[in-house]
């Protein structure tokens, strides 16, 4: 098939991540979707080789990278190569919903890493 549509909201419930590439069946890069409640604090992490592409949809995200940080509204947009490690976070008072697009030179396989190997056991309770 040469297209697919689909929602956030057909792609599951809850917090959490959402699989798009998946259910959408793209295989040129990485894409999902991230739902997190009021106050999460997210993962410090980066990748191997994969740049990653941030937009807010919904919410306020908290970004931190190389020392800096900045609050994102609807229509932010926030671009952190592969190796520079980030922390997205929600940063407000209503759910957060963030489409993260990955890739280099087509989609390479899951290759994130956690900053604190402590925060395994929290990142695999924030969903599959």
């Amino acid at each position: 098939m040469g297209h697919s549509f689909g929602s956030i909201d057909e792609l599951g419930e809850g917090y959490g991540f959402r699989k798009v590439r998946r259910a959408l069946g793209v295989t040129a890069f990485g894409v999902n979707v991230i739902v997190m409640p009021p106050g999460y604090e997210g993962f410090a992490h980066y990748h191997d080789t994969q740049d990653e592409l941030y937009f807010v949809h919904r919410g306020t995200a908290r970004v931190q990278v190389d020392g800096e940080e900045r609050l994102l509204g609807p229509g932010g947009l926030v671009h952190v190569e592969s190796t520079t490690p980030r922390t997205v976070s929600n940063g407000g008072e209503d759910d957060l919903v963030v489409l993260v697009v990955g890739g280099r030179g087509g989609y390479v396989e899951r290759d994130g890493h956690l900053v604190d190997p402590a925060d395994a056991e929290r990142r695999a309770a924030f969903g599959s």
